[in-house]
């Protein structure tokens, strides 16, 4: 019995780990934030400027990707959306959009800061968009903003 109890605990630990969220604790020039690459719509995918090829800002879901300005060559980097310590995506939604904080920082650079970028999701237009210029098309997903 005592075996069953104890394997019982296990799997619930090992579940929760599966689906807990990750998050990490960050320091910028605004001081610390929290961040996660999970909230509740897909923001995985490659951002572009409407009718352009570069420069571009592409959000892989393991945390790394790619940011490039104008006129410079792409930086790969890690990025995350600010959230509270237990995971829970910060955002302030209006009547048809929502407005997170998107963190990143070059990519095995120690010493590099983490920048703040403006992510937004417009919800009539269908469009996600960093930065106010680079957007990306998404469709509604089951999972949708409850606050």
């Amino acid at each position: 019995m005592k075996y069953l109890n104890v394997l019982a605990i296990a799997l619930l630990l090992f579940i929760s780990d599966i689906y807990a969220q990750k998050v990490e604790k960050i320091t910028a020039k605004s001081g610390l934030h929290y961040i996660t690459t999970s909230i509740n719509y897909t923001v995985t995918g490659t951002y572009l400027i409407a009718g352009e090829l570069e420069p571009i800002v592409q959000l892989n879901s393991d945390g790394t990707g790619i940011f490039q300005l104008h006129d410079l060559s792409k930086t790969n980097m890690d990025w995350g959306i600010e959230c509270f310590e237990d995971g829970t995506p910060k955002y302030q939604k209006g009547f048809n959009y929502a407005v997170y904080s998107l963190y990143y920082k070059s990519k095995g650079d120690n010493d590099a800061q983490w920048t703040y970028a403006h992510f937004s999701i417009h919800f009539e237009k269908k469009k996600m968009f960093i930065s106010g210029d680079r957007s990306k098309n998404y469709a509604d997903s089951p999972e949708k903003l409850t606050n």
